[in-house]
């Protein structure tokens, strides 16, 4: 079977968006990278709106249940994200510090996680190390963020971001940049 002319030119129209994607996203990790304390106070804000956001809709979610108990804890539940959105955006620097201490948290209990559950996939798992490795390192990490902490704030995230879009930004672009194949 051969591919048409069409869905050649789609795939190639879809491959340069995807290539112009990628290249931006690396971009972006190496300005996020370069200047993390912007690139944390960015991300910080964007999730502020994502909670106000969250927040909203929850609080319209609850109006639209059944039952004083269903609509109570869920109107309470999206008022705390509509509080916490409005305290980072009133904030960005104490809403970073924030993330900055529950992302230290969150790697470490996933570390401790990992750890064991490795332990328990070692007969099972030829390739179990690799998550003993993660989990270690998660832990590791975790106990750096909380040792440099509050001071590792004003970068943490922000370096955590750009390494993050360009790894993304490299993948895409290793990956979608092969030449359609057709088959024959």
């Amino acid at each position: 079977m051969r591919a048409t002319e069409s869905e050649t030119r789609e795939q190639t129209i879809n491959s340069r968006w995807l290539t112009t994607i990628a290249i931006l996203m690396i971009i972006l990790g190496i300005i996020a990278t370069v200047f993390p304390f912007f690139a944390t106070i960015t991300s910080t804000l964007l999730f502020g709106w994502i909670f106000i956001f969250a927040g909203i809709a929850q609080i319209v979610y609850a109006f639209q249940s059944k039952g004083a108990g269903q609509v109570a804890w869920k109107l309470i539940l999206g008022l705390l994200y509509l509080l916490a959105g409005i305290f980072v955006l009133t904030d960005p620097l104490q809403g970073a510090l924030a993330f900055t201490l529950v992302l230290g948290v969150t790697i470490f209990v996933q570390g401790i996680i990992q750890v064991s559950l490795a332990f328990q996939m070692r007969r099972a798992s030829p390739n179990w190390g690799w998550m003993l490795v993660s989990g270690i390192i998660g832990i590791i990490f975790g106990i750096f963020i909380w040792s440099s902490f509050p001071f590792s704030a004003v970068w943490l995230i922000g370096t955590w971001v750009g390494i993050n879009l360009f790894f993304d930004g490299m993948w895409m672009l290793t990956l979608h940049s092969e030449q359609p194949r057709t088959l024959l």
